[in-house]
């Protein structure tokens, strides 16, 4: 199959997406969706032909592999923490083209998040607002499906604390994740950036930030081969802070920061439901986020990588980001609302 031919169909099936499968996607409650859809994916995916033809249509066979934190991802296009929390669906969606797929949040013990409803469509938007809490299945239940995993995608753990434990002992959360998880996946990140979980936010001060990243330092310096560790951060971050988490990263020695997690702001949004409290994604967060990113690049002279998220719908969102010094983006919002061939034109965008 031709590389034209391919993007004929990619766009044929993107316009079936928003026109017919979308509006009747969007009638539903956008959790029971997403659990159907994972299920729907699971089922046709076990027909022998499917992966080739869904290969053949939505991967770009000549997207350039990038080199960043010592590791070699596919392409510059990853999909981000939070729609494959589990680990249920990694084979499936790699191939949609991703260039490396990010699990979690995770935490050592499972656990439900907050209550129903708790996900939200903004339309008129092109946002989602979230409360999930960190809802998982648990390390070790994640541990068991990465085992058992066949493909070759880097993947990324994002790690986090469980509701239940303070904060004075979340590096506890955090040191088991990483330890259980370090064999299974490419790379950490860890996330104290969620507004879904209460005061998990103020483990984003430079000094208990220290603590975490430091002592998962300590312990991935004692591995034969130590793996990359990432912080996640908020968009809402002022200046003074953001120069903090510079410092951090270059006291740490971890190996960058991924800019930036969802937004507690709801500045210039039309949708009626835009008051649900929660993180925002999508649209609204896409000039923030790549502000942080250039900020973060600027001031740090480029001294270490950064993976650019938040809002990006287009190949022009990515470039944005990658000008103003993203190494690495990340799909999320955009993967929802633009749909499985969204990949596929971005890279063809930037390629």
């Amino acid at each position: 199959m031709t590389l034209e031919y391919a993007l004929r169909i990619a766009h044929n099936t993107n316009t079936m997406y928003k026109l017919l499968i979308r509006p009747i996607l969007f009638l539903f409650d956008p959790e029971k969706v997403h659990h159907f859809t994972f299920s729907v994916l699971k089922i046709t995916f076990k027909i022998p032909f499917v992966k080739h033809l869904i290969r053949s249509v939505y991967t770009i066979p000549k997207a350039k592999p990038k080199e960043v934190f010592g590791l070699s991802f596919k392409n510059t296009v990853g999909l981000a923490a939070g729609f494959d929390k589990n680990a249920l669906l990694i084979e499936e969606l790699a191939i949609f083209g991703f260039g490396f797929i990010e699990i979690g949040t995770v935490t050592p013990k499972p656990q439900k998040g907050n209550p129903k409803k708790r996900l939200f469509r903004l339309k008129k938007d092109k946002a989602i607002i979230n409360r999930m809490g960190f809802n998982n299945d648990g390390v070790e239940i994640v541990v068991k499906r990465l085992k058992n995993l066949k493909t070759n995608i880097l993947i990324g753990g994002n790690i986090g604390k469980n509701k239940t434990t303070s904060n004075e002992k979340a590096v506890d959360d955090y040191v088991i994740c990483f330890q259980k998880l370090f064999d299974y996946v490419d790379y950490f990140v860890v996330n104290v950036s969620s507004p879904n979980t209460p005061n998990l936010r103020a483990l984003q001060d430079k000094e208990p930030l220290s603590h975490i990243l430091n002592s998962l330092q300590k312990i991935n310096k004692e591995k034969k081969k130590p793996k990359p560790i990432l912080l996640k951060i908020a968009p809402d971050l002022t200046e003074t802070q953001l120069v903090d988490i510079i410092e951090i990263v270059k006291e740490t020695n971890i190996a960058g920061v991924i800019a930036t997690n969802t937004t507690i702001s709801r500045a210039n949004l039309q949708s009626k439901n835009k008051k649900e409290t929660g993180g925002l994604s999508g649209k609204p967060v896409t000039e923030r986020a790549t502000e942080v990113i250039q900020f973060l690049a600027e001031k740090s002279n480029n001294t270490f990588p950064i993976i650019g998220v938040g809002g990006i719908f287009t190949a022009a969102d990515a470039k944005d980001k990658l000008s103003k010094g993203a190494a690495l983006v990340q799909v999320f919002t955009g993967f929802i609302y633009e749909g499985p061939s969204s990949i596929k034109r971005i890279l063809k965008g930037l390629y």
